[in-house]
């Protein structure tokens, strides 16, 4: 049946779900300079779809053979070579054209080739159901089931269900070029959705007739005129799906604002979801295989990414360059699926740490930040695995982005010019720069860590101090924004954690460059601080806050290794910590404060910190558990992303960094090295 006919550029009509409108615009992300935006709302559709839902009859004319092949992927066939064809397709597809389902749609598209082969077709297909089948056919004659040449099934379930896009069907039918025959395209489902053909109302040059059915409507076939869909015959590599234009991607997908990334060491581009369906990275490499075979990367000195042969020379050199890389380093994992995760958030990592130290949380605009806290996670992550320079690069970074008073803003601008808004500074980077620069020393070659370290001192004595001077009549520090980005009207545990091991972390570096007043000085001020979470936290199970008015917190790791030595009780308090912030899709909330809520989202990194702790505790099992549901989320690219919705799909951004190096150090764990924590040093007598 018909939808709207007017021209609709680039945004689909309203009658379909507001999330499918993201597929087009993710689709400006890769696509060739020069296409304009979006804009504008779209008209409302004239024709709603009246069809019931249901199986095909067997009355309904041209309906769907019952011996129709079953259900196949959608892509991955070889591809045939560039047809100089006299209509073989129509790639523009801004309108919602025809509704195609059962019982009494189904639409066709008029087209001739000039070859003896059609080995594969695609159409631009939108779904709001997730249920059902999709059946493609080359017939002699639209109406006539038996002049079926070839036909070819997929099922919505095998698509990831609703969604939109170019969806490619690869057949095989023997034809006589210059012979006009029909694309024919039916679709059933028992939900009340809609499954509609795109096409356009513009003015096609030598085009041929679409038509649609429609029982009710028309009262049968009838041909559009100003109608024509959106479909390719035997379409060359160039023009295959996921080139310029995405393949059919689920709505699921768009819960993400980006799931890979290209980089080649000075500069990063976000891969968007709809472009990332049936493509896969090149092993050991930031380089894309996509459908058609062919390779997006991005080359060398360029801000943006390009589509080249599969043996190009750029794309071949930048994959043994990473390889490499690689190898210079340490691949942990305990099987082989967490070692390939594992070197996917190793590659990651590189791709988001920027030439002069900057260390970006995730790659689109509001993550597009260097955060004290998520660097240095990531520096102690690559110095675990091998990759000093880059562990290095992170830290002197922090030591040129320190502020006077030994602090650091909430999070930078990854040029190092300062922060890029008001947001309130957070003061546990004052403990997580000295405790990554800890760990740093520890693994760095012996040959010239001590002088290395001695550029690093002063950022880190500065930090340390400002740690120390914080600490009130308790031991413990100011109210003060936490790892949440929210500030609390009592000391957080988000806070006190990671000061502990960043004032441990500061003696012990201090002892090792000989500066023993400072070690002393820091040492006492670990032991007040260490009281005071004894005595405020513990017996409340190391809650958000040191008044137990602000509920549990995923913070409670912070207590153990390789962050902190962890105190006798802390076992029980993460079991119940854990138990309390549980979501039904099987990972954590950050925290269950009753002032707050985080909704159904569990946040990869939160439920990261209790692999990690568990794994450095020896509770090998639990931490396996926790690490294999993390695992479990990871999108088709194999990236790790930010949070997973009340759905159990990946959402927000992917990869996010912090959770990258959280799960390379829990396998350095469970792989048998285990980082250490800061050690406690006890102030010399008479130390003040």
């Amino acid at each position: 049946m018909p939808f709207a006919t007017g021209v609709l550029p680039t945004v689909l009509p309203t009658v379909l779900p507001a999330a499918l409108s993201a597929v087009l615009s993710a689709v400006l992300f890769l696509a060739p300079a020069g296409r304009p935006p979006a804009s504008g709302p779209p008209p409302a559709p004239r024709h709603l779809p009246r069809s019931a839902p249901g199986a095909v009859p067997a009355s309904a004319p041209g309906a769907v053979p019952a011996s129709a092949p079953g259900a196949v992927s959608g892509v991955g066939a070889v591809p045939v070579g560039t047809l100089a064809a006299p209509y073989d397709r129509q790639p523009l597809h801004p309108t919602a054209l025809f509704s195609v389902k059962a019982p009494h749609n189904a639409a066709a598209q008029e087209f001739s080739v000039s070859t003896t082969r059609i080995s594969r077709v695609a159409v631009y297909l939108a779904s709001t159901a997730a249920t059902g089948r999709v059946t493609v056919q080359i017939r002699r004659d639209k109406a006539d089931a038996a002049s079926v040449l070839a036909s070819r099934t997929v099922t919505l379930e095998s698509l990831g269900g609703a969604g939109a896009g170019w969806l490619e069907f690869p057949l095989g039918a023997d034809v006589t070029p210059g012979t006009t025959y029909h694309l024919y395209l039916q679709a059933t489902t028992t939900e009340s959705k809609t499954i509609a053909w795109y096409g356009t109302t513009t003015s096609v040059p030598g085009s041929l007739t679409s038509w649609n059915y429609d029982r009710p409507y028309w009262g049968g076939w009838h041909a559009s005129p100003s109608s024509r869909l959106a479909f390719r015959v035997n379409p060359p590599d160039t023009d295959r799906c996921g080139e310029t234009e995405p393949c059919y991607v689920p709505t699921s997908a768009l819960a993400a604002r980006t799931a890979g990334l290209l980089s080649n060491g000075t500069a990063t581009e976000a891969v968007p979801p709809s472009f990332a369906v049936g493509a896969a990275y090149v092993d050991g490499s930031n380089v894309l295989t996509l459908p058609s075979g062919r390779r997006r990367y991005l080359p060398a000195g360029a801000q943006k990414s390009a589509v080249v042969p599969a043996d190009d020379p750029g794309a071949q050199a930048q994959i043994a360059e990473s390889r490499a890389w690689l190898a210079a380093g340490r691949v942990p994992g305990t099987t082989a699926d967490r070692r390939a995760a594992a070197q996917r958030a190793l590659l990651s990592m590189r791709a988001l740490l920027q030439p002069n130290g900057a260390f970006a949380a995730a790659w689109s605009p509001p993550w597009e930040y260097s955060w004290p806290r998520d660097g240095a996670f990531a520096a102690v992550a690559f110095a675990a695995t091998g990759h000093d320079e880059e562990a290095y690069r992170i830290l002197r970074h922090d030591a040129d982005t320190q502020r006077a008073d030994g602090t650091w803003e909430a999070r930078t601008k990854l040029d190092g010019s300062g922060p890029p808004d008001t947001r309130a500074w957070q003061l546990d980077g004052n403990g997580w720069v000295p405790w990554a620069t800890w760990h740093w020393y520890r693994t760095a070659p012996a040959v010239d860590r001590d002088e290395r370290l001695r550029l690093l001192y002063p950022m880190v004595g500065r930090a340390a101090d400002h740690a120390a001077a914080s600490l009130d009549a308790d031991g413990l520090p100011p109210a003060s924004p936490d790892y949440w980005e929210l500030g609390t009207d009592a000391p957080n545990i988000g806070t006190a954690a990671p000061l502990l091991a960043g004032l441990n972390a500061a003696a012990d570096l201090a002892d090792r460059l000989g500066h023993a007043q400072d070690a002393d000085r820091w040492a006492l001020a670990a032991g007040r601080l260490s009281d005071g979470i004894a005595a405020s936290f513990a017996p409340l199970g190391y809650p958000r806050t040191a008044d137990g008015a602000h509920g549990r917190d995923s913070a409670a790791a912070f207590m153990a290794p390789p962050i902190n030595r962890a105190p006798a009780d802390l076992r029980a308090a993460l079991d119940s910590t854990h138990r309390a912030l549980l979501l039904p899709n099987g990972g954590l909330s950050p925290g269950n404060d009753p002032g707050f809520s985080w909704g159904s989202y569990a946040w990869t990194a939160s439920t990261s910190f209790f692999a990690l702790a568990w794994a450095h505790l020896g509770e090998t099992g639990k931490a396996h558990g926790v690490l294999d549901w993390v695992l479990s989320k990871r999108n088709g690219l194999g990236e790790l992303p930010e949070t997973v919705n009340g759905s159990g799909h990946p959402s927000s951004v992917a990869p996010l960094g912090w959770t990258d190096a959280l799960l390379l150090m829990t396998e350095l764990a469970l792989e048998g090295s285990p980082l250490p924590a800061p050690p406690l040093r006890a102030a010399r007598a008479g130390a003040r």
